[in-house]
C-alpha cells in the first residue's frame, strides 16, 4: 500500500449522497462508525444554522477498507446520504430531462461561485454550479477528517477549535484558557467559552436574521502533541504552514488564515516576535514563547499549533442584493436558496477536520508503515532520537 494519504470527494448538495474515497490509512486502526458520526453531528450544530440542518441527520456508511472494526490498508469508502434528496429527485435526476415547469437558476448571487462557475463551464442553469460549490460538501470532508483524527489519537495528538469572533463581537481570551475550558466551548451554541460574549454573539445573529443579512467571523484551531519536524523547508509545497493554509482556505467562505500571532507580527520588532530557545534534559529543546504558533521554517516545532481563519458572511441573503439575470441580462435581485445566517461555529469543526487530514498526511510521510504497529515503531524510534539529541 502507499503511505501517501490522499482523498477525493464527490456529490452534489441536493443529490442522492456525498462520497469520499480515502487512501493511505495504515492497517490495524480501530475505527467505528460512531467515531465519524460524532464529528458529523458536531458539524451540524451551531447557532445561526438554517432549515437544511432540520432535515439532514448525517450518518456515515463505511463501504470498504474496514473489516470487523479495523482498517485493512485498502481504500476507505465513506458514504453520507442526503435526506433532502427526497424533495429534489426530479430537479436533480441523473437520467430524466428537466420538465418545462422546472425553472433554471439564472440569478447569480454576489460572492458565490454562481456567475464565474457558469461562465467557466458554459452553464445557463447555475444550479449545476451551486450544487457542487455548496458547503454541504464539507460533510463528507468531516467524515474523512474523523478517520484521520482517529489515526492521530493513536499518537496522542489532540485537536481543538473555538470561535473568537462573530461580526464585531470578540473573545480576547487566550488559547490556553480555551483548551482548559473546552467542555464549555463544546456546549456553547456559538463555540465560545465566555458566557457574556456568547450572549452578545447570539444577539447579533438574531439581528442579522431579522434584517435578512448574514454574519462572518474568526475561528481558531489548536493542535497539541505534535512532534517537531513535520513538513519541510526543502521545497515550497512541503512547508507545513503553507499546506495548512491551503486546506483551511479550501473551506467555503474562508478568506484569510494566520499562524501564531499572524498579522500582529508585521507591526512588532523581531525581539517581540521570535521565540527564544531553551533546553532541559526532561523536555529537550523547547521555545520560551509560542508566537510562531508551532511552525518555523515550514516545519512543526513541537509546540502547540495555533491557526486562525477569517470567514466572510455567506452569500445567500434573506434580502438579496442586486444582480443580473445571465439569460435576459436584465437587472434582478440575486437568487435565494434555503440557507444559514451564520456558520462560523460549524466552520470551526470543519477546520478541525481539514487540519486533521493534513497533519495525518504529514505523519504518514514522515513515519510511513503499512500497519499501525509499524508506524508506531517508527514514531517511537524518532522520539528516542529526539531524547538523545
Amino acid at each position: 500500500m502507499s503511505t501517501k494519504l490522499r482523498y477525493l470527494t464527490a456529490g452534489e448538495s441536493h443529490g442522492q449522497a456525498l462520497v469520499a474515497i480515502l487512501e493511505g490509512i495504515p492497517s490495524g486502526l480501530r475505527l467505528k462508525r460512531e467515531d465519524i458520526d460524532r464529528q458529523l453531528k458536531r458539524r451540524q450544530m451551531g447557532y445561526g444554522r438554517g432549515g437544511r440542518m432540520q432535515i439532514e441527520k448525517d450518518k456515515v456508511q463505511i463501504l470498504s477498507g474496514v473489516r470487523r472494526g479495523e482498517t485493512i490498508g485498502s481504500p476507505i469508502t465513506l458514504l453520507i446520504y442526503n435526506l433532502d434528496w427526497d424533495n429534489w429527485k426530479e430537479v436533480m435526476s441523473v437520467d430524466e430531462p428537466a420538465k418545462e415547469s422546472f425553472s433554471s437558476f439564472t440569478r447569480p448571487r454576489p460572492g458565490h461561485a454562481d456567475l464565474t462557475g457558469g461562465i467557466k463551464y458554459g452553464f445557463y442553469d447555475l444550479r449545476n454550479v451551486l450544487e457542487r460549490a455548496s458547503a454541504r460538501e464539507t460533510a463528507v470532508r468531516v467524515s474523512v477528517g474523523a478517520v484521520c483524527r482517529r489515526l492521530l489519537e493513536e499518537f496522542n495528538i489532540s485537536i481543538f477549535s473555538r470561535v473568537i469572533q462573530i461580526g464585531e463581537e470578540k473573545d480576547e481570551s487566550s488559547w490556553e484558557s480555551a483548551v482548559t475550558n473546552y467542555q464549555i466551548i463544546e456546549n456553547s451554541p456559538v463555540r465560545c467559552a465566555d458566557p457574556l460574549i456568547e450572549k452578545r454573539m447570539i444577539e447579533i445573529i438574531d439581528r442579522a436574521k431579522e434584517n435578512g443579512d448574514t454574519l462572518g467571523g474568526i475561528f481558531e484551531i489548536i493542535v497539541k502533541g505534535l512532534p517537531p519536524g513535520l513538513g519541510s523547508y526543502i521545497q515550497w509545497d512541503l512547508k507545513l504552514d503553507a499546506r495548512l493554509a491551503f486546506v483551511i482556505m479550501s473551506i467555503q467562505a474562508v478568506v484569510g488564515v494566520e499562524v501564531g500571532i499572524g498579522f500582529k507580527a508585521a507591526s512588532q520588532p523581531g525581539s517581540k516576535v521570535q521565540d527564544e530557545i531553551a533546553y532541559s534534559k526532561e523536555k529537550g529543546f523547547y521555545r520560551l514563547t509560542n508566537r510562531a504558533g508551532g511552525i518555523e521554517g515550514g516545519m512543526s516545532t513541537g509546540e502547540p499549533l495555533i491557526l486562525r481563519a477569517a470567514m466572510k458572511p455567506i452569500s445567500t441573503l434573506g434580502k438579496p442584493l442586486r444582480s443580473v439575470d445571465i439569460v435576459t441580462k436584465k437587472e434582478v435581485k440575486a437568487g435565494k436558496e434555503r440557507s444559514d445566517v451564520c456558520v462560523v461555529p460549524a466552520a470551526s469543526v470543519i477546520g478541525e477536520a481539514v487540519v486533521a487530514i493534513e497533519i495525518a498526511k504529514a505523519m504518514r510521510e514522515k513515519f510511513g508503515g503499512d500497519s499501525l504497529d509499524e508506524m508506531k515503531r517508527n514514531y517511537s524510534s524518532y522520539l528516542n532520537y529526539l531524547r538523545e539529541r
